[in-house]
């Protein structure tokens, strides 16, 4: 959808996507290991795209990194030398920006959780792709926002056609109650979970894992 999106728009084309998983020091209740996480993302991207790529930098890191710092390493990792080579041999640098869901900019409203001088280099210096999530009324946020407003033309909002509640939230949800997740995620992915035995209930009998 954001693809589409921006093709739409007409001012960007789409090089290429980055999936970031965060690190251990995340501590969220709920997150498998790091490297897990990671490999998940590979399999996902490796049936699925030809364009979405996985950087496991920010997983490796000792400690929590902050979405700023994050969009500033990939900006490093990809501008750093002047940018990407063209065909005639010169570079240009490309513009980077946050893929989220509407429920995570709500977050930004909330007191405490992001502080200003992030805020102003994500919506500033670099820009959001803001997916739609039932629930959230993104519009009406971005409207009430005092920076999400200042900087609404480096903000795109990306309407969902069909809606999708579909969660990471859920898809673990359903692991640990030992509901099927079949047709949420890649068959390698699912294979994946049980053969580590992710998200499960520790406590919980595990249950035959045909026609899952």
């Amino acid at each position: 959808m954001a693809k589409d999106t921006i093709e739409e728009d007409g001012r960007f084309e789409i090089l290429g996507g980055y999936y970031s998983p965060v690190s251990d020091h995340y501590k969220k209740t709920g997150l498998a290991p790091a490297i897990h996480r990671v490999r998940m993302c590979e399999l996902a991207v490796d049936q699925t795209s030809s364009w979405l790529m996985v950087d496991p930098w920010e997983a490796a890191q000792p400690e929590y990194q902050r979405t700023a710092v994050v969009l500033d390493h990939f900006d490093e990792y990809i501008n750093g030398e002047g940018g990407i080579a063209l065909a005639d041999g010169t570079k240009r640098k490309i513009k980077i920006v946050l893929l989220a869901g509407g429920d995570l900019i709500e977050s930004f409203g909330e007191p405490g959780v992001w502080s200003e001088p992030d805020l102003h280099i994500i919506l500033g210096r670099f820009g959001c792709l803001i997916v739609e999530r039932t629930g959230s009324d993104v519009w009406a946020f971005l409207l009430s926002h005092d920076l999400l407003y200042q900087y609404r033309k480096n903000v795109i909002v990306v309407k969902q056609l069909i809606y999708n509640d579909i969660s990471s939230t859920k898809v673990r949800l359903f692991v640990r109650r030992g509901m099927s997740i079949k047709y949420l995620l890649p068959n390698s992915v699912i294979q994946y979970i049980y053969d580590h035995n992710l998200y499960r209930d520790p406590k919980a009998i595990e249950p035959p894992m045909r026609g899952v």
